[in-house]
């Protein structure tokens, strides 16, 4: 299994590249290649200094290589990502990942983590104890409407 370490901000960038190749492999078969294309050639959002200076952001790496990378919104318990590089996929780096934000979250109080997940997502986060609250329309910054579902997960041994 990969280590995991906190993210830095200088990782920021391949952070982004990583996404990018995760959703034009992953999402292929669930969204349009109209709503594709925009979605994955975003830049990064504004928030991601935040996100990963606050201390949310964990990537799991191997021999040097990012292989994916998770982001917790600690003010708000809402998973802004898991993502794992298309060739690392099938060995448990996400589910590591997502474990890594749970605990962190446990660490600072957090008693709930949500999330909205994109269609091809949703059995990753269900089979890790997230319920589905309904589904939704995310109103992406690059102008796509991507379809996705609202899911939260309570924490034990939070509070």
């Amino acid at each position: 299994m990969p280590a995991l370490r906190a993210a830095e901000l200088a990782d920021i960038d391949a952070m982004w590249a990583l996404r990018t190749r995760a959703i034009r492999h992953g999402c292929r078969d669930h969204y349009a290649p109209e709503v594709i294309g925009p979605w994955s050639a975003a830049p990064a959002p504004l928030s991601y200094p935040w996100l990963v200076g606050s201390g949310g952001a964990v990537i799991a790496h191997e021999q040097g290589a990012m292989l994916g990378y998770a982001i917790l919104d600690v003010s708000t318990g809402e998973v802004d990502a898991v993502f794992v590089d298309p060739a690392a996929g099938g060995r448990g780096i996400g589910k590591a990942l997502l474990a890594a934000l749970e605990r962190m979250a446990i660490e600072r109080g957090c008693t709930r983590l949500h999330l909205s997940a994109s269609l091809n997502a949703v059995a990753f986060y269900r089979a890790a104890g997230f319920v589905e609250l309904g589904n939704a329309v995310y109103a992406h910054p690059s102008g796509v409407a991507l379809d996705c579902v609202e899911m939260e997960k309570h924490l034990s041994g939070a509070g």
